[in-house]
């Protein structure tokens, strides 16, 4: 591959076109295909083009509904946009079947979220912290043209800290700015915040007449927004009566399969290598809805996998009760998400997603993404402790194998009916393939 120059310059079709020259045979030939998959539309295709930088065309995933998910007694159904197989649904069957026994209960505990300026001072701690107190005040003053709008919403700042960490780093502190942003995810004004505020704080401390020389120099190192967001968490459980849950394959009775499905869930709570493939299928469900929407996918796994951490173990974000005959699945997970600003106003199937959820509020979308994480993860773990996952993820994969082998359609209509009742691997499929 050569170097290139002026690149970000050129248009897409130059862009493409330079690509395909690099390369050879199949893989020019791919990259010269990109146009085909260009949004027919051009203003839709240019608003594409314009989220990310060096555009070469659109990456299509399939967009998917999952019904049936009662919710705090109101039904929906749920725009899911994720390309593994099996997911939607596992989703769509765990609705079904807990929309049979009561739904879905949901609960937001919190919505704030945090952000940070980080810095550096040399001096004396208490002059510093007393400083602050005095001041704090009129920190709070110097962002009010920035909060005025968001306060008008029932958000702003809810907090101001400073918080001394020079036992990890010398002459470390922070300032910790904690936030409601209403239905917005908040990043931008959180970090407008930051920035006016550490701008505000450097000037103050270079004037404040108690501090000697070296005290009078602040060093800001960075502003910035904290997507670790433990304050920002919803609940969501389901449960019913032991003997409610039914018979499960194998003619496996409740009783078992609750105590099965719980000592499943008690080994993703002490064993992190269980732990991590386990929260993975939850964040199968939640991040799923998250890309729907228009939200940040990576923001909320990073925030989920530290939260799972929280404790110093890497543990299930789920767990269950089998108290009094009842079982009670549910899990607790930290959501910063919008639902207005940035892509889920701009971003068309975005909109289109929350406009099939009715357009929720952000807690109300929290609420929906947990309810999605713990159905998800009662249908991997329910196949896990009964069937074994490989049968209902292979029959669900059947599809994708036959086409990575090249079979015909009249093939695949006979490989459906051929492996309804046996076990699906590659090498099965490839030898059926032969003889067929």
């Amino acid at each position: 591959m050569n170097t290139v120059s002026g690149f970000s310059k050129m248009t897409k079709e130059q862009k493409i076109e330079w690509l395909s020259l690099q390369l050879k045979g199949d893989a020019s030939t791919l990259v010269r295909n990109m146009p085909h998959y260009w949004h027919q539309d051009k203003e839709v295709q240019k608003r594409f083009d314009e989220f990310s930088e060096n555009t070469l065309t659109n990456y299509n995933l399939p967009f998917g509904l999952a019904p049936n998910f009662l919710i705090n007694g109101k039904v929906y159904a749920v725009p899911m946009v994720i390309e593994e197989s099996s997911v939607v649904a596992a989703a769509s069957l765990g609705a079904k079947f807990w929309l049979e026994r009561g739904g879905f209960k949901a609960n937001v505990l919190s919505t704030t979220k945090v952000g940070q300026v980080h810095f550096q001072w040399q001096g004396d701690k208490e002059k510093l912290q007393q400083y602050f107190v005095e001041t704090k005040e009129e920190l709070l003053k110097s962002v009010t043209h920035i909060t005025m709008n968001m306060n008008q919403r029932g958000g702003g700042i809810k907090n101001l800290t400073l918080i001394d960490m020079t036992d990890k780093l010398e002459n470390y502190y922070q300032l910790k700015v904690e936030a409601e942003t209403c239905n917005a995810m908040g990043a931008n004004f959180i970090n407008s915040v930051l920035e006016e505020m550490a701008k505000t704080l450097k000037e103050g401390i270079s004037k404040e007449p108690r501090f000697t020389n070296t005290e009078k120099e602040m060093h800001v190192i960075m502003c910035i927004l904290s997507n670790y967001t433990p304050e920002c968490v919803v609940e969501c459980s389901v449960e019913c009566p032991i003997e409610d849950l039914g018979t499960f394959a194998g003619n496996m009775p409740a009783q078992e399969f609750a105590e099965k499905f719980a000592t499943a869930v008690r080994i993703a709570e002490i064993d992190p290598n269980r732990a991590v493939t386990h929260n993975k299928g939850i964040m199968n469900g939640v991040d799923a809805v998250v890309i729907a929407t228009g939200n940040d996918f990576r923001a909320i796994e990073a925030c989920a996998h530290a939260y799972a951490a929280r404790d110093g173990q890497y543990r299930s974000l789920s767990s269950v009760s089998l108290a009094g005959e009842k079982f009670k699945f549910s899990i607790k997970i930290p959501l910063a998400i919008g639902t207005v600003g940035g892509l889920t106003s701009l971003h068309p199937l975005a909109k289109t997603s929350l406009a099939i959820l009715e357009n929720p509020t952000a807690p109300e979308l929290m609420q929906i993404m947990a309810a999605v994480g713990l159905a998800q993860n009662f249908g991997a773990v329910k196949s896990l402790v009964t069937t074994g996952i490989q049968k209902g993820h292979m029959k669900l994969h059947l599809l994708n194998i036959f086409k990575q082998l090249d079979a015909t359609n009249e093939q695949i209509e006979k490989g459906k009916e051929y492996f309804s009742d046996k076990v699906v691997s590659f090498t099965a499929v490839r030898d059926f393939l032969k003889n067929n």
